[in-house]
């Protein structure tokens, strides 16, 4: 008997099967003899004789003690290793025992045949049949996997007390209906005797010990212990019960206990109903104090006893359903016991909850329709059902959705549902600067899906919250179908939900994640802009110092100390004087040289005096003589599209692209003909094509090339080379350039030429 006696003490209390263990102790060997006890022949080998008196639990044979018995017996006990020989012996048990229930049910169906229909149930089979053939089968499948578990053991036992049940119950029966037969109220005896066995088995004992194989404590002992004495009395009864024609003649009949036979069996079937109860809600105590693995373990049986238990509280005449969903019950114990890990049980009550919710909801409205219809409208009764459907169509999606917030919020609470994640993640949002918002969406989605940790990575930087290594998942954060980062998912943590939940947080809450991602993409590449901006500006303000220091300022310098010897020498040689004004003339060419190139660095003045196209123009007539058919080259320009008011940036960079591409087919291309072609609809884009020798394969870019992409890309633009082995290069840019945006970076201003200057 599995179940511990409470007036026991713990240091007696019998091990379960699955936990026994065969450990050597300090009573595997004989322990020295202590003074005053007989020492036989195996302890000593001199076999040399103690103090008179037989020792402690010796055997006395012929007037003669010998202690080395019990000792070796003990050790003959302990060398059977009976883990082992379960652990071997078990499986084949197990079958052999399930071979049995299936001869015996297989014999069952032979009886049943010679009887009449029952008129309670349509299908050819009872419910015990069915336990019969299943249990056995699934309780051998666990001891196969787990021959130490008590649980495989008791599906199988029970499965065959439910077979030799129904086939001797039915046998008896069989024989009533024949005439009678002296064996009659044996065989209910015996019926009777299996049954309350095999409710212990399986109304006790299994929910007792259910998953782990241990009993939670001693006090539950009591309801196992008292349900057993009820199902002992409960079979003497039978043993002494009157006769009658159902159960035959009975020749240990009590005529004294007659009168109070059926309401002896009455108190004892509810004490043991009343056990039964105790011993399943067990199930709620240790739920509560399990983990997540062993919480899931316990709720597969309870899906399956749901459907079990709704058909026998519905009663007639849909209880015989009960024999259909039975095998469910120890198939989810076989599940959550070897597979608990491979399926979600969380998601199979979440989808069974939320599509019997819809199904009420539904059927709720239609049945109002009908109901409304047929009292207010009754004249236009035929169309409650058209507006009752078409009312559960449009509304299934919300309804759906607010069932799974509820499913969710019942098995998960706040921290597991999905729009109250978001709803949270909202708020914390709303107070959180962009550099922050990354972290705390990824510490909230972390939160959700329950796991050591989460990380982003955009560009080469990895943002983390937790400890996402080693990395279980890994998916693309796309953001208005742009690819803006990878998120990177850690494995479970203590708190492991199912991959459908998962699925939903992750549905619902990657899209604030791919938004702060982008934010901080975008953060980050205008914090590189503006680094870029400064780096230039100071570099150029590094190229006007120089140029003004050592250029202009040099010269003007030399034109000071020109002018300070020619007002010397004016009076005592008014020849040297006149060679240095002459001389100081020529120098302010110079300067006027200078000073022209300075302000082109700055913006090319072709802009301001002829505007893009003409500037365009005058590069492409300035290069067309240096091409490789010297006179005869061609350089063409075409210009699609209005060319005022583009923001002088956008002009700036589209001349510079066009000098720039222009200087490279003039060094390098050996072309003959070049065609640049301006195109501006939405945006502005230049072209220059030539028909030269193309790059080579494995060029790197220059300097020309890596300005041409820089000076695009500052304006949110592209630029791009295509180029082939004999082919010509073709530079590509585009440049934003929406149609009518007015010049904002100058103050422009018409001269009376009408020259924009």
């Amino acid at each position: 008997m599995p179940v511990h006696n409470p007036k026991e003490p713990p240091s007696v209390a019998p091990p379960l099967l699955d936990t026994a263990e065969s450990r050597p102790g300090p009573s595997d060997e004989p322990a020295p003899a202590a003074p005053g006890t007989v020492t036989g022949p195996r302890d000593h080998p001199s076999g040399a004789s103690g103090a008179p008196g037989p020792a402690p639990g010796a055997d006395i044979e012929d007037g003669v003690a010998d202690p080395a018995r019990p000792a070796g017996r003990l050790r003959r006990l302990r060398g059977l290793d009976w883990p082992g020989r379960v652990r071997v012996l078990g499986p084949a048990v197990a079958v052999a025992i399930a071979g049995v229930a299936v001869c015996l049910e297989l014999a069952d169906i032979w009886v049943t045949a010679q009887l009449p229909d029952a008129p309670y149930t349509p299908l050819p089979f009872a419910p015990e049949d069915v336990a019969g053939t299943t249990f056995p089968i699934f309780g051998a499948l666990l001891v196969i996997s787990r021959p130490r578990l008590l649980l495989g053991w008791l599906l199988c036992l029970g499965g065959l007390g439910s077979a030799a049940n129904i086939l001797t119950a039915n046998t008896a029966t069989l024989l009533v209906h024949n005439g009678g037969h002296p064996l009659v109220h044996p065989l209910w005896v015996f019926a009777d005797g299996v049954w309350n066995l095999t409710t212990y088995a399986l109304g006790v004992l299994l929910p007792l010990l259910y998953p782990t194989g241990r009993i939670l404590s001693k006090r539950w002992c009591v309801p196992g212990g008292v349900t057993a004495t009820a199902l002992a009395l409960d079979w003497l009864c039978s043993l002494i019960a009157p006769s009658s024609v159902r159960t035959g003649h009975n020749a240990l009949e009590v005529a004294a206990f007659t009168p109070y036979y059926q309401e002896t069996r009455q108190v004892l079937h509810t004490v043991v109903a009343v056990g039964m109860a105790l011993a399943f809600s067990s199930l709620v105590v240790r739920f509560t104090r399990a983990d997540g693995i062993e919480r899931r373990q316990i709720l597969w049986p309870l899906v399956a006893f749901a459907g079990l238990v709704v058909p026998w509280v519905i009663g007639y005449p849909v209880w015989w359903l009960a024999s259909l969903t039975l095998p469910l019950v120890p198939a989810a114990i076989a599940v959550a016991v070897l597979r608990y890990r491979l399926y979600g049980i969380d998601t199979l009550i979440s989808r069974t909850l939320v599509g019997a919710g819809l199904v009420g909801v539904v059927a709720a409205v239609y049945v109002l329709a009908g109901a409304g219809s047929s009292l207010i409208l009754s004249g236009v009764d035929r169309f409650a059902g058209l507006g009752a459907a078409l009312f559960a169509g449009a509304f299934f999606h919300p309804i759906r959705a607010g069932l799974q917030r509820l499913v969710d919020r019942a098995l998960y609470g706040t921290g597991g549902d999905p729009l109250a994640l978001a709803a949270g993640l909202r708020r914390r949002l709303q107070h959180a600067d962009p550099a922050h918002a990354l972290m705390a969406a990824l510490e909230v989605l972390r939160e959700g899906l329950s796991v050591t940790g989460i990380a982003v990575e955009i560009d080469g930087t990895v943002t983390t919250s937790g400890r996402p290594d080693p990395v279980a998942r890994e998916m693309p954060l796309v953001w208005h179908g742009e690819p803006v980062g990878r998120l990177l998912i850690g494995p479970p943590g203590g708190r492991r939900f199912p991959a459908a939940h998962d699925e939903r947080v992750i549905a619902v809450l990657a899209p604030y994640v791919a938004d702060a991602a982008h934010t901080v993409s975008l953060t980050t590449a205008l914090q590189r802009s503006r680094e870029r901006i400064l780096t230039a500006r100071e570099e150029e303000r590094r190229r006007l110092r120089r140029d003004l220091h050592d250029g202009l300022g040099q010269t003007l310098a030399s034109m000071a100390m020109a002018i300070n010897m020619a007002r010397h020498t004016l009076e005592r040689s008014p020849e040297t004087a006149d060679a240095l004004l002459r001389d100081l003339r020529e120098g302010m060419n110079s300067v006027t040289s200078d000073v022209r190139q300075l302000v082109y660095g700055l913006r090319p003045p072709a802009l301001d005096d002829l505007g893009l196209a003409e500037a365009v123009r005058a590069l492409a007539e300035e290069t067309r003589p240096g091409l490789a058919a010297g006179e005869e080259s061609v350089a063409e320009v075409e210009v699609a599209g209005d060319m005022s008011g583009l923001p002088a940036a956008v002009e700036v960079a589209a001349y510079r692209i066009v000098q720039e591409a222009l200087t490279n087919v003039r060094k390098h291309a050996r072309a003959r003909r070049v065609r640049v072609i301006l195109h501006r609809n939405g945006e502005l884009r230049v072209t220059v094509a030539d028909d030269g020798v193309g790059l080579p394969p494995g060029r790197r870019s220059g300097v020309g090339m890596s300005s041409m992409a820089e000076r695009a890309a500052e304006l949110g633009g592209t630029c791009s080379v295509t180029s082939g082995p004999g082919r010509g290069t073709t530079v590509t840019a585009r440049l934003p350039a929406p149609p009518g945006l007015a010049d904002q970076q100058t103050a422009a201003s018409d001269s009376p030429t009408g020259v924009r200057r």
